[in-house]
C-alpha cells in the first residue's frame, strides 16, 4: 500500500514531563517526586536504582514492577500497540525504558531469570542499543 510502513511500527515518543524533569532537576529525592507524580516511570525507576543500591533488592524489584507498569501505561496512552520501537535518544522514552531496565536488574538479582530474558527481549526490540546505553548514563538524572 503507498504510504505503508514498511518497516514496522512507527516510534513511540513520549510527551515531555516538565513537572518530574524539573522537579529532579531541582534536586528532589525521587520518593518526593513519587508522591507529587506516581505516573512517573523514571521517579520509580529512580528509587529501584536506590533501593538496588543500598542492597535492598525486593525494594527495589516493587518498586521497579510499578515503574514498569506505569511505563506500560505511558506507552499505551501514546498509542503504543505492544511492540515497536521507543527510541533511547528521545529523552521522554528513558524513564520507560529506565524502568524495564531495573525491573530486569532487579529480577536477576532474586533469581527470576526467565523475567529477564522477556525483559532483556522487551528493551532489545524497543531500542536495540537501550541496555548499552543504560548501563554507560549516571545513575541519577
Amino acid at each position: 500500500m503507498i504510504g505503508e510502513n514498511l518497516l514496522g511500527p512507527e516510534p513511540t515518543l513520549l510527551a515531555e514531563d516538565a513537572a518530574v524533569a524539573s522537579a529532579l532537576a531541582a534536586g528532589s529525592d525521587p520518593a518526593s517526586v513519587v508522591r507529587a507524580h506516581p505516573e512517573s516511570p523514571l521517579a520509580w525507576a529512580l528509587l529501584a536504582d536506590a533501593a538496588d543500591a543500598a542492597g535492598r533488592e525486593i525494594e527495589a524489584y516493587a518498586f521497579a514492577r510499578v515503574g514498569y507498569h506505569r511505563g506500560l501505561d505511558a506507552l499505551r496512552k501514546a498509542g503504543w500497540r505492544g511492540a515497536g520501537p521507543v527510541p533511547w535518544a528521545h529523552e521522554p522514552n528513558r524513564g520507560v525504558l529506565r524502568a524495564l531496565y531495573a525491573l530486569r536488574r532487579a529480577a536477576a538479582a532474586i533469581g527470576e531469570q526467565g523475567e529477564v530474558v522477556r525483559l532483556t527481549e522487551f528493551l532489545e526490540g524497543a531500542d536495540p542499543a537501550a541496555i548499552a546505553e543504560i548501563e554507560a548514563a549516571p545513575t541519577a538524572e
